[in-house]
């Protein structure tokens, strides 16, 4: 008889592994993570200022990196891409510029509450289209490896300057 209530449904073993899904999705479910409580403790840059979010150390992110990145006035990428990856900027504040193409032969600008979109390979080029101000925006990464291929041969229409806009996927130029 004690056999057979061993496999009975409602043993207590089963409600014990119900207990601890539950205890999983407690400690490994949503994360809310404040704008007061990003991490800084990345690469910085002279005009740029770059904090995670979103990222494998923080919240076990595999597959995405989202971070804020605050770009000084004037201060331009060379020309580059990012391989396979995919990338969204959302600006927060200010003007933003990007050219893109073999030859950077389009432009376009986005402000305040305009998403960008960069898809894979295609050759292009960040500036803070504002002289004056600031750049504040989100960007998010469809992978945690910072992929970034300079490309040499082609002169950017505008020359980056002393300032960069320069992080872990945006080395400075030379």
């Amino acid at each position: 008889m004690s056999e057979h209530s061993h496999d009975h449904p409602h043993d207590h073993s089963h409600d014990h592994s119900h207990v601890h899904a539950q205890d999983h999705w407690k400690h490994n479910g949503v994360r809310v993570i404040r704008g007061d409580r990003l991490d800084p403790n990345t690469a910085q840059t002279p005009g740029m200022f770059r904090q995670a979010a979103i990222n494998h150390a923080r919240v076990g992110a595999q597959k995405i990196w989202a971070g804020t990145v605050t770009i000084e006035p004037n201060a331009k990428t060379g020309v580059h891409h990012h391989g396979a990856l995919e990338s969204v900027i959302y600006v927060v504040r200010g003007k933003a510029r990007m050219r893109w193409g073999d030859r950077l032969e389009y432009v376009a600008e986005a402000e305040a509450g305009d998403f960008i979109f960069v898809p894979p390979y295609v050759p292009h080029q960040e500036i803070n289209a504002d002289p004056d101000q600031p750049l504040d925006c989100v960007l998010v990464r469809s992978d945690n490896e910072a992929v970034v291929v300079n490309i040499t041969d082609v002169d950017p229409v505008e020359a980056p300057e002393a300032v960069y806009w320069v992080d872990p996927i945006h080395k400075a130029p030379g």
